[in-house]
């Protein structure tokens, strides 16, 4: 069979563009799981990478979800095939959220079950004003399975969760924004526009310090506050290691912009 390119990958100016292409909704399909690996592989064999973009194709849809039609054959095979499935899917989204640089999600169309799942493993989400996103697996009598119980929790509040969870009703742009779901909303077409300024923004910063960064943030979130206070700290005394920050005061103490190494 033929291979086909359902997402692409393209690395410039230490921002890293991931895109599904997988028309007309970009589905979350096996095709599409296995060359986010390859990508994320890719990616991380790339040491230049500060920031990572991910969007699909079009303006119809960001993802619209998994691929339903191949549901049939995980039912009633014992709990351990379903089981196996949802880690599967869980996998690449791990992978995605567990990158240690900062990675922006834009979604230019519907999100949707294992679309929105992606989405929120993302550390910033840009949606254009036209998207919906949520998660309607109830409405097919099951529940999502690749890491939306868990991940819109944690991002929007229990209460918040389950509403959505339980009711499968997607949000508007708006009513994602309202409740932390999204950061950014923009006018149509602004998306990708809007995602590439914020990452060359962060990109102009040093490689070492976001990554600490991020570390610091994320580990120290499911922390207790001393813990997670104990986690900064240390984070804090290795970012104050690394030869940017050497450049990062002198060129503060010099009123010049500074040139980190990385």
């Amino acid at each position: 069979m033929e291979y086909k390119e359902k997402v692409s990958l393209t690395i410039e100016d230490q921002i890293a563009i991931l895109v599904i292409q997988n028309p007309p909704v970009n589905i979350l399909d096996a095709d599409v799981v296995e060359q986010l690996h390859r990508k994320i592989d890719e990616i991380e064999q790339t040491p230049t990478v500060k920031v990572v973009l991910i969007t699909g194709v079009g303006d119809k849809a960001f993802m619209a979800g998994g691929d339903i039609k191949s549901f049939p054959e995980w039912m009633g095979k014992g709990v351990d095939v379903a089981k196996t499935k949802s880690q599967w899917l869980q996998h690449p989204l791990n992978r995605i959220e567990g990158l240690p640089y900062p990675t922006i999600c834009i979604l230019n169309g519907v999100a949707l079950g294992g679309g929105c799942e992606l989405a929120l493993a993302c550390d910033i989400r840009i949606a254009e004003e036209h998207i919906k996103i949520g998660l309607p697996e109830i409405k097919l009598g099951l529940f999502p399975g690749a890491g939306g119980t868990q991940r819109l929790a944690r991002l929007v509040g229990k209460a918040k969760a389950k509403e959505i969870i339980f009711t499968g009703e997607p949000l508007t742009a708006e009513q994602a924004l309202s409740i932390g779901l999204v950061n950014i909303v923009v006018k149509k077409w602004y998306g990708l526009t809007t995602g590439l300024q914020l990452a060359k923004k962060i990109a102009n910063h040093s490689r070492q310090a976001l990554i600490y960064a991020k570390q610091s943030i994320d580990e120290g979130y499911e922390q207790s506050l001393s813990n997670a206070l104990e986690t900064e700290a240390h984070y804090f005394g290795r970012v104050f290691q690394t030869e940017d920050i050497k450049e990062g005061v002198a060129a503060f103490i010099e009123k010049r912009e500074p040139r980190f190494l990385e």
